[in-house]
């Protein structure tokens, strides 16, 4: 009997030294972790109105297709973003036209399928108010026409996020972006201080998270209504909630990639993001989720040390 207990006593004993090697490295891996109203624009997707430090991308919904960078310049890599829009009109909706140029100077045509968009296309006024978050219509010469809600007088950064499906950037993530002005006299909106819950429309959005500049980091998002966890998140764009960033003083821009993945119909009350932003300062967020057919978009301010 001591003779055959031997092996299994080993084995056991390499078990637990393996388990522990796992648990130290995943230790040292591990990153810490610890006001807004409905936005303008929000109306063309619907009726309007983690515990472990950086994932594998095998794991996380979209992260094949993250882009480099952050967004401020309109070419990258040869493909650039063109338009004759340099001013549009303010207190109405109005179209913004634009087309994305390849390598060989020709307007690209072909894109691949992101979050089930081909095109994601975003607003935001110089002092971080007034966000959009649309998807534009593509004309088959390559123009794309994105139908912006009221802006607000001031400068404005358009961004537009794509991969072409084609060409010598097939399969790469770009982030492109250009400036363009709203007549008018308008007024700054200072930026709300930083804070960990945002309201909007009668839920409470919580984000849990203490992000390092230039690092990966879990976050979590929780929502509530009436003090009670949310279950009935809808799928939208192919997650249970979109969340943008941009970055005050230069509007840098960040997306940051779920890793909860959809499964089923309703989702919640708590959503697992990899936070990944590249400068410290003050970052204003605005997370979209859905419910009952209806997207909701919070805000809140995140300092990023």
């Amino acid at each position: 009997m001591l003779t055959s207990a031997r092996p299994i006593v080993r084995r056991r004993a390499l078990a637990a030294a393996g388990t522990a090697v796992v648990l130290t490295l995943a230790l040292t891996a591990c990153g810490s972790s610890t006001n807004s109203s409905s936005m303008p624009g929000m109306d063309h997707s619907a009726k309007a109105s983690s515990a472990s430090a950086s994932p594998s991308t095998d794991d996380m919904p979209g992260m094949d297709h993250m882009a480099a960078g952050n967004g401020l310049a309109d070419n990258k890599d040869g493909y650039r973003l063109t338009s004759k829009d340099t001013a549009l009109t303010a207190g109405k909706q109005t179209p913004y036209r634009f087309t994305v140029t390849g390598p060989d100077g020709k307007p690209v045509t072909t894109f691949a399928v992101d979050q089930t968009k081909r095109m994601h296309f975003y607003a935001i006024r110089s002092d971080l108010s007034g966000f959009q978050h649309i998807h534009p219509t593509m004309a088959a010469d390559g123009t794309w026409n994105a139908d912006l809600a009221s802006l607000a007088p001031g400068s404005w950064r358009v961004f537009a996020s794509f991969t072409p499906d084609s060409g010598a950037g097939k399969g790469t993530a770009f982030v492109l972006s250009r400036t363009v002005t709203v007549p008018g006299t308008g007024t700054e909106t200072p930026l709300p201080a930083a804070a960990r819950t945002a309201e909007v429309d009668g839920y409470t959005v919580t984000v849990n998270g203490e992000p390092m500049a230039g690092m990966a980091h879990p976050m979590t998002v929780t929502i509530t209504k009436d003090g009670k966890p949310v279950t009935g998140l809808e799928p939208y764009l192919d997650t249970y909630a979109h969340l943008t960033a941009f970055h005050q003083g230069d509007t840098a821009f960040a997306h940051l990639h779920p890793t909860t993945k959809v499964d089923g119909d309703h989702g919640g009350p708590e959503l697992s993001f990899n936070a990944e932003l590249p400068t410290s300062g003050n970052w204003r967020l605005f997370l979209q989720f859905q419910t009952a057919g209806t997207l909701h978009t919070a805000a809140r301010t995140l300092n990023v040390g």
